[in-house]
């Protein structure tokens, strides 16, 4: 169990329910309902934040004044859509702005270690906006944000982005694809919207690298994930030795999601978390925060959170089996992916 002194850490409010999506959109408020059924259930061990409002000075450092500026005009004359997906209503802009400010709130608690662990359910999610580009019903990236905070206020070197949601975090990855002091990794559906994140996309100049990608074909499920966690990620993140993890934690990879093809269930959610919080703990003094992305089925929200939590308040219990993975396996195969861009690097890529 966490430390009385240092509980789990939660961003939550209904304002986030206030940026209002138009009809039949899966980024609707009831999304939040479900992620606060699984938070009330293990409210005895967590602590309330109160969430604030994110500065212009805050967002621009990872977004273009333009970009700020389409936000605001678009909410002025809202109801609209910024692009086909991305949609803005009349409270949009503040409530990008609440989740941006909360994201980095959270992020600078458990980086003073004032939390252990941080959850932010929060939306809009954010992972999809570019630097000067809204985009796949992301306004602001609330991790990018954060991560640049922790940098700029607490002058961190090296910091992790752990990006487990079913789409590519394309904006996460423009933002930091050239800067080696940010490790960009992320598991998703590919091919896949937006139609990033291939294998050897591993950033560029001083940054190669710092990009990890792990391209899944649809169908994969807690052996794929799981065994890639333990195979790739686990000596890649080793060998970067972050300061701090944020994990971009999208829930639509979980097998109801109706956006996607994958087949995670609870307990690889619950592995997963398991295998980054004890990373976290071994490498960083458990400094760890969850920051809500996608999942647009209530089932797979309410347990991915669900298992989130359970691991986060346990994260020493013990786990399934490393998976196999048999020379033929669709594992195997993912893996030797990995490691034909990042083994002469890593030169443990697959190791169990």
């Amino acid at each position: 169990m966490p430390s009385p002194n240092r509980p789990i850490h939660v961003v939550e409010d209904i304002r986030f329910q206030a940026h209002q999506s138009p009809s039949g959109h899966p980024e609707r408020p009831e999304r939040l309902v479900a992620v606060s059924r699984a938070l009330a259930r293990h409210s005895a061990h967590l602590q309330a934040m109160t969430p604030r409002t994110g500065t212009p000075d805050e967002i621009l450092r990872i977004h273009s004044q333009d970009h700020y500026n389409q936000i605001e005009r678009a909410a002025a004359r809202a109801p609209g859509h910024l692009d086909a997906d991305t949609f803005v209503s009349k409270r949009s802009l503040e409530i990008a702005r609440l989740a941006a400010g909360s994201t980095v709130d959270l992020a600078l608690r458990v980086a003073r270690r004032e939390a252990k662990y941080g959850i932010a359910a929060v939306r809009p999610p954010g992972h999809h906006a570019e630097a000067g580009q809204p985009m796949g019903f992301c306004l602001f990236n609330n991790v990018a944000i954060a991560a640049r905070a922790l940098q700029a206020e607490l002058g961190m070197d090296k910091i992790l982005i752990l990006d487990w949601d079913v789409h590519h975090g394309n904006g996460t990855q423009h933002s930091f694809e050239s800067d080696p002091s940010i490790l960009y990794t992320s598991l998703h559906q590919y091919p896949h919207y937006p139609g990033t994140g291939a294998f050897d996309e591993a950033g560029h100049g001083a940054g190669l690298g710092a990009t990890v990608n792990l391209a899944l074909p649809p169908g994969c499920g807690d052996r794929e994930y799981v065994g890639l966690a333990h195979r790739v990620l686990v000596p890649v993140i080793r060998r970067f030795a972050p300061e701090m993890i944020l994990v971009s934690c999208g829930f639509d990879a979980h097998r109801d999601d109706p956006l996607a093809s994958m087949n995670l269930s609870g307990e690889g959610y619950r592995e997963m978390t398991r295998v980054v919080a004890g990373l976290a703990d071994e490498l960083c003094d458990g400094r760890l925060a969850f920051v809500l992305e996608g999942g647009y089925a209530p089932s797979g929200l309410e347990e991915g959170t669900e298992a989130v939590i359970e691991a986060l308040l346990d994260p020493t219990s013990q786990g399934p089996a490393v998976p196999e993975a048999p020379a033929g396996s669709r594992l195997h195969a993912l893996v030797e992916a990995a490691a034909a861009v990042h083994g002469h690097r890593h030169r443990d890529i697959g190791a169990p």
